[in-house]
């Protein structure tokens, strides 16, 4: 399985990986969904280069010209609700994807924020029989949404091919996709993997609550 970090090289998405993690910047609810926005741009062409393509001619005012477009079928899948900027910074360049989403949230036990189980309550999704699945969620913390959300979607048909999407991803969590996706058909893209979570799951140092941030708390 390829685990792109692109926190490994020095470029722009990380003034966007700065600001969103900034404690003084990140309330700003409006920049904080644009740079998730962004950070989602950045992703998108940066996936593009791997998918397959073929050349269509185009007619212009003077004569024909050969252009490479992609041949893929994609689907981009959602974990709502914070992956909803994330989604649409992806559906900027990915603009003729079909779309789905998913409803995904922790059920805290008695014992409180330490034990949790993951329940999904709603999806709507096109088939994506042979199609190329992205699974975006700006937050991979434990990895079991991101599986979970899969596992559903997985009645809407078998992709050919898996692209998980994450922002700021544990290296719990990338550890468990490698051991529950099938590696031979999915890649992660991480725009930084972080060493750790805390005792409530959190990613550290990550930025928070995502959702939160970008929309307000929730009661």
């Amino acid at each position: 399985m390829e685990v792109n970090n692109f926190s490994d090289t020095n470029s722009l998405l990380n003034s966007f990986i700065r600001e969103i993690r900034d404690v003084s910047i990140q309330n700003d609810r409006l920049r904080f969904r644009r740079n998730i926005e962004r950070i989602g741009e950045i992703m998108a062409y940066e996936m593009s280069k791997g998918f397959h393509y073929k050349k269509i001619e185009v007619s212009t005012p003077l004569d024909v010209a050969e252009v490479s477009v992609p041949e893929e079928e994609i689907v981009i899948a959602t974990i709502l609700r914070a992956g909803l900027p994330f989604h649409h910074g992806m559906l900027n360049y990915f603009d003729g994807a079909e779309n789905a989403f998913v409803s995904a949230y922790r059920k805290y036990k008695e014992t409180g924020h330490q034990s949790f189980d993951i329940h999904i309550e709603y999806i709507a999704s096109p088939s994506i029989e042979g199609k190329t699945l992205i699974l975006a969620d700006p937050m991979l913390a434990t990895g079991s949404s991101m599986e979970l959300t899969y596992r559903a979607l997985l009645t809407r048909g078998t992709p050919a091919h898996i692209h998980i999407a994450t922002i700021i991803a544990s290296r719990q969590a990338i550890d468990y996709c490698r051991e529950n996706f099938p590696g031979d058909k999915t890649t992660i893209w991480a725009a930084v993997i972080d060493p750790g979570l805390n005792e409530s799951s959190y990613i550290v140092p990550g930025i928070g609550d995502a959702g939160d941030l970008a929309y307000g708390q929730k009661v």
